[in-house]
């Protein structure tokens, strides 16, 4: 069977707080496992992985100017 974590342990890996991991579950961003309503709920690794990729973007890069100077708009 595959290893089950806490609300805390799963907070812990992504890095965010359990407010923030109840809005992303309550909002159907992360999946989980509730074996009886209102019970204790789980993620798995999987689940955990899954939400990392979806909220992981690449970085743009940066685009260089040759002056400091603003270009002059057209009505200029």
């Amino acid at each position: 069977m595959e290893k089950l974590f806490t609300r805390k342990e799963a907070a812990k890996i992504l890095g965010i707080s359990i407010a923030t991991l109840d809005t992303a579950r309550n909002n159907g961003l992360i999946s989980y496992v509730q074996y009886v309503q209102n019970g204790c709920v789980y993620f798995t690794d999987a689940s955990l992985q899954e939400y990392i990729a979806k909220f992981t973007h690449r970085a743009k890069p940066v685009e260089k100017c040759a002056t400091y100077r603003k270009a002059r708009s057209a009505g200029a």
